[in-house]
């Protein structure tokens, strides 16, 4: 597949606005939609206009064209979609003994591709459930879409699992959305619960930064007594705002490779479901078909599977964003395709990366850096830090955070301005916005560095430079090198420091302000890297960010202060390699190319030079190395 080689970040960014409510806007763009009913957006009367299928070497030209103009001609285009299928009728779906069931009483499935239960003796109606099959790209019928269990339809949606003999079930909304009921929680947090005849039991558990994996053991208990056990696994994507769409495509990718890894060959299908079933629920079924076609015919037709697709259920993604978030999400599989690896190919991998004497053998390390750095920074999008106000309170100025993902501390009373810094949230493996990654202090931002570290909790600090590196200051000192020394509110006393191999661990008391609160603070200082190049060996950083682990299980897991000078080169690093590492400790996969890619996405410049991107692949081969039965624990 020919791969484009520069690539400009297009997302046509909705800005976000914050409020002094919200300390944090959520990962994604919203759309402040009112729902009792599911609002549909208004048709365009020409639905004649049809869209030709897409060569995929033209994909990124058509995304630029359809995105310009505030994304203009993705309107136009959605808005010619036909609503749904002329012929189709749901007079099952409208009958009296039905109504009830359905989640909302405009998003009704068609007689003519609703899933049918086995009824029950004696209750009419039984074979009802708001649930259409819809076709893949070449199976017919590969999923089910359905609407969020509501409290009276868990035995029905359990039933039809059963009787569909389906092994994976999609989730794409959460329990609860900006105060709404979004879908009753149809399965039990611990031990077993029984749904109609269905027994549902947990099994097991893995929650990780964009999904939760939950797998069950599902029996039928059939009128002969007999109980066949079977596994069911829940995907619950937990990062898709409602009525917008995921900040990148990166998570749902990841998250769908994820869907097709877990669903075995012989499953009945897949069950999908948001809350109404029609949006993200489409949106999802439309790129896994699409990315089989992209493989099979090196073109993609999105216009024409959604107006097929509709044809089985009416009104499949909701919004012209869902829909341009499907082409995002295809351009972005087609620039970089899968670039996660298994650990037991890192040695090969690094290999081929190093190797640049065979030109046509692989991009070497150099080019797959590079399409990093083609990535665009989105400065409209740093408002924030660059108000004239803020300036000062920055260390360099082309690293600045993002406005949707800054950190906010409380404003000072009668004092404009006072709640920036020059911080970001960044996600961890496992949590959203598990690290802050921020410049070194100024000594005239030392006081809001503590107050950040104050008001977000912190327990653990991780500094990666010097104070003073070739006779430049590249950080202000903001703790006392004996007994204690005082902050605008906050006291700090250091309590003791032990040296450890390449890091020196202090134990810091922060006291703030007449109340006298204290809290400890721990502060990894780690002295094994120089100011340009790289540490000499990897197994410094795999021991600080262990210790660094360790301390946030005894502290709660508040975020991670992590810092360098600008807060971008070594601190991008540091957080990549966590990230990637705890990857590796769980599922024996890593994927350098994506982790940093996203880092960048949430503040410019991480890992700023292609020795410091070469030095993440190299510290994962030294981790596997000391660690050797991890090369073969999967």
């Amino acid at each position: 597949m020919k791969k484009s080689s520069s690539f400009r970040w297009l997302k046509n960014q909705r800005k976000a606005v914050i409020t002094a409510v919200d300390k944090k806007v959520p990962n994604g763009i919203l759309e402040e939609q009112e729902q009792q009913t599911v609002v549909l957006l208004p048709r365009s009367p020409s639905t004649s206009k049809t869209y030709l299928p897409i060569p995929v070497d033209s994909l990124e030209e058509e995304y630029r064209i359809r995105s310009a103009d505030d994304g203009k001609l993705f309107r136009e285009e959605y808005s010619s979609l036909p609503g749904g299928s002329t012929q189709g009728t749901c007079e099952e779906a409208n009958k009296d003994e039905n109504k009830e069931k359905n989640r909302y009483p405009n998003i009704l499935p068609y007689d003519h591709s609703r899933v049918i239960l086995t009824p029950i003796d004696g209750v009419p109606c039984s074979d009802y459930s708001n649930a259409s099959y819809i076709d893949g790209y070449t199976d017919k019928n590969k999923f089910i879409a359905t609407q969020g269990p509501k409290q009276d339809t868990v035995a029905d949606f359990w039933r039809m699992i059963w009787e569909q003999k389906s092994a994976t079930i999609v989730m794409l909304t959460n329990l609860k959305e900006r105060k709404e009921d979004k879908c009753h929680q149809y399965w039990p947090d611990q031990g077993c619960w029984t749904y109609g005849n269905v027994r549902v039991a947990v099994e097991d558990f893995t929650a990780l930064v964009d999904y939760t994996i939950r797998k069950f053991c599902v029996q039928y208990q059939a009128s002969d007594g007999t109980k066949t056990p079977r596994l069911v696994t829940q995907l619950h994507f937990t990062s898709w705002p409602d009525f917008g769409v995921p900040f990148s495509p990166i998570g749902m990718l990841k998250f769908l490779k994820k869907v097709k890894q877990v669903n075995p060959s012989y499953a009945g299908p897949i069950v999908v479901h948001c809350s109404a079933g029609v949006g993200r629920t489409g949106t999802f079924i439309v790129i896994d078909a699409l990315i089989d076609m992209m493989y099979a015919e090196k073109k993609v037709d999105v216009f024409g599977f959604v107006s097929r697709i509709r044809e089985q259920r009416s009104q499949l993604i909701q919004t012209d964003l869902q829909y341009s978030f499907v082409y995002q999400a295809l351009l972005e599989y087609f620039l970089y395709g899968d670039t996660e690896l298994d650990v037991s190919s890192l040695e090969g991998h690094l290999d081929k990366l190093h190797n640049t004497s065979v030109p046509l053998d692989r991009v070497g390390l150099e080019e797959e850096f590079k399409k990093l750095t083609n990535m665009r920074i989105m400065k409209e999008n740093m408002r924030t830090g660059n108000l004239p106000a803020n300036m000062k309170k920055n260390r360099v100025l082309q690293i600045i955070p993002y406005d949707f993902n800054r950190v906010i501390l409380s404003m000072k009373r009668g004092q404009e301005f006072t709640d920036y810094i020059n911080a970001s949230f960044i996600d961890g493996y496992r949590q959203k916005d598990y690290f802050i990654a921020t410049q070194g202090p100024l000594a005239h931002t030392v006081d809001d560095f503590w107050r950040m570290v104050w008001e977000w909790k912190c327990h653990s600090i991780v500094m990666l430079t010097e104070l003073q590196e070739r006779d430049q200051d590249k950080c202000f000192q903001y703790w006392p090198t004996e007994d204690s020394v005082t902050y605008g509110d906050f006291t700090v006393e250091i309590k003791g420091d032990t040296l450890c191999d390449t890091f020196i661990l202090r134990d810091l008391q922060l006291t703030h302000g007449p109340e006298k609160q204290t809290r400890l603070v721990r502060h990894f200082h780690f002295h094994g890297w120089p100011e340009i190049g790289i540490p000499a060996e990897g197994k410094g950083m795999i021991d600080i960010i262990a210790a660094v682990q360790k301390q946030q299980q005894q502290s709660g897991n508040n975020p991670i202060v992590v810092h360098c000078s600008a807060g971008a080169g070594r601190t991008g690093t540091f957080i990549a390699l966590s990230n990637i590492l705890e990857r590796v400790k769980a599922e024996g996969l890593l994927d350098v190319f994506q982790t940093v890619k996203s880092l960048r996405m949430q503040r410019p410049h991480m890992v700023q030079t292609v020795e410091q991107y070469d030095f993440c692949y190299r510290v994962v081969q030294d981790f596997v190395d000391i660690f050797s039965d991890y090369a073969n624990f999967k």
